[in-house]
């Protein structure tokens, strides 16, 4: 196959890799095949729908190295979801009466692009399947080669998506500094609200990469500094059962014996539970056109920790997201190697006219590879059973009993 000319697009939410997935396909094609142009639309799919692409020129070749050190996306992030028509003549990105998905393929025609790596989700990667296939219908070959990126880290069936270590390691970070607030008033309850809508992952995640840090350091007991109190006493995922009142009664003893309670929820964790209560309450509950509650607007943090300071008698309640402060993050270096090693075998496959969506295969003997489009998906549930999470929360004294929302 000969490749003229790839387009590369960013799309979905941030997460710790884009900027250096960005940086690491510029970079490997410089080095292999240094005459394919290359291009990028700005925003996404958003700018795929407009025609809103800028070319990679010799200056950005030569300094795509500097893109490792940087979070964010260089080239624009945008959710839009092209078989949903209405919501984009809505947003002005197509005409009433047009398809969303034929005007995003004749762009891709009309800009003679033989190659789209598009870096996201399971949506990014599918919808980019689909151009693809709709192309080829009309004649047109393109080749997409897919990179996963998900702070959730619940692409099935890839094994680590890009950027979920780094969001575990810059959430630990943070978390660092709000459970420092547990002195700032007797009896203080804390509670660290983690991203993450049905994957408890990056919750559990960080929670245990925050306990390595407190491994490390040496403690004043004399003077009230101690372990346990800067320890996290509960972490809530969605594929836990949540019993509240016993929980309570387990905190309640923590809270009296040492002063505080610090707790890490998933957003997700519990949603159930919020929504039978608000239901039943006679509360309409808000969902998005896909019939997802908007976790936005029922605040489970704010929910949980409501419950469980009167439960636990707290004089003080905290609540702090560490979503946003983690998702912009760069890349660290586990996270690195692995975008390294993604985005060189992206552009072989790219090279070999091999399309797929670039993971280890978890199905496959955890195998690096381009992973057909179709069994690609969402949500993978975290599981509850790996012994590092079981040790941590029988360290902690929490009960694992998982949830059953069939």
């Amino acid at each position: 196959m000969s490749v003229r000319r790839v387009a590369l697009l960013t799309a979905g939410g941030f997460a710790p890799c884009l900027s250096s997935a960005v940086g690491g396909l510029i970079e490997r094609y410089t080095e292999i095949a240094p005459e394919i142009e290359i291009i990028a639309y700005q925003y996404g799919y958003h700018g795929l729908l407009t025609g809103n692409s800028i070319v990679v020129d010799d200056e950005t070749r030569s300094r795509a190295g500097l893109l490792h050190g940087f979070g964010g996306s260089p080239i624009g992030n945008s959710r839009v979801k092209l078989t949903n028509a209405a919501d984009c003549v809505k947003r002005g990105l197509v005409q009433e009466g047009q398809d969303p998905l034929q005007v995003a393929a004749e762009q891709l025609q009309k800009d003679g692009v033989d190659v789209l790596h598009t870096i996201g989700g399971d949506d990014t990667n599918t919808t980019a399947a689909d151009l693809a296939a709709y192309l080829e219908e009309h004649g047109y070959h393109l080749t997409v080669v897919g990179l996963p990126k998900t702070i959730d880290n619940d692409v099935i069936p890839i094994r680590q998506s890009l950027g979920a270590w780094t969001a575990a390691e810059e959430t630990a970070k943070f978390a660092e500094n709000i459970i420092g607030e547990h002195r700032s008033g007797p009896r203080m309850l804390i509670v660290h609200e983690v991203m993450g809508r049905h994957c408890g992952w990056l919750t559990a995640a960080a929670a245990a990469d925050y306990r390595k840090r407190l491994d490390g350091r040496e403690w004043v007991p004399g003077i009230g500094e101690t372990r346990e109190r800067w320890d996290i006493h509960a972490v809530f995922v969605p594929e836990l059962a949540l019993d509240i009142d016993a929980e309570a009664a387990r905190l309640r003893g923590i809270m009296d014996e040492i002063g505080n309670v610090n707790i890490f929820l998933s957003e997700g964790a519990g949603m159930h539970e919020i929504v039978e209560q608000l239901e039943a309450s006679g509360a309409e509950v808000p969902r998005d056109p896909f019939g997802h509650v908007k976790l936005d607007t029922i605040n489970p943090g704010a929910w949980f920790a409501k419950q469980f300071a009167e439960k636990l008698g707290a004089e003080k309640t905290m609540v702090q997201k560490s979503g946003y402060y983690s998702r912009a993050a760069a890349a660290n270096p586990e996270d690195l190697r692995l975008i390294k090693s993604m985005t060189d075998l992206a552009v072989e496959c790219s090279l070999k006219g091999e399309a797929g969506v670039i993971g280890h295969d978890e199905e496959d003997g955890d195998r690096l590879k381009a992973i057909a489009f179709p069994r690609i998906a969402g949500g993978k549930a975290f599981d509850v059973q790996q012994p590092w999470f079981k040790a941590m929360l029988a360290d902690i004294g929490q009960e694992l009993v998982p949830a059953d929302h069939s």
